[in-house]
């Protein structure tokens, strides 16, 4: 079993950058790929970004490409979401998650999910 607490969300104008953590419970994070998906309201969860085992391979929603960069940290058991140039439409809750499969193709499921953070973008 693995645990994920996000944390990092808030309140930010347009324009603006947030970074997110996740903080994993285990020590084996590198044997997972880690995941960040978003939840709009009234719509249905989404992939936002995707991260290897190791770090070297990262994958992107079309939305986010080129403004957010996925990156992990092992040793500290924590990856993260680097948010910049941030916009109304990235306005939901960001859930962390971790998969054991070996891929970072777009998906929507995963095997351990983290509680979210809710970021507000203001236009």
């Amino acid at each position: 079993q693995v645990q994920l607490v996000e944390s990092g969300g808030g309140l930010v104008q347009a324009g603006g950058s947030l970074r997110l953590s996740c903080a994993a419970s285990t020590r084996a994070l590198n044997t997972y790929t880690m995941y960040w998906f978003r939840q709009a309201p009234e719509k249905e969860r989404e992939f936002v970004a995707a991260i290897s085992w190791s770090g070297s391979r990262t994958n992107y929603a079309d939305s986010v490409k080129g403004r957010f960069t996925i990156s992990r940290d092992n040793a500290k058991n924590t990856v993260y979401l680097q948010m910049n140039s941030l916009k109304s439409e990235d306005t939901a809750v960001y859930y962390c998650a971790a998969d054991g499969r070996r891929t970072i193709a777009i998906t929507t499921k995963a095997d351990y999910w983290g509680q979210g953070t809710q970021v507000t973008v203001s236009s």
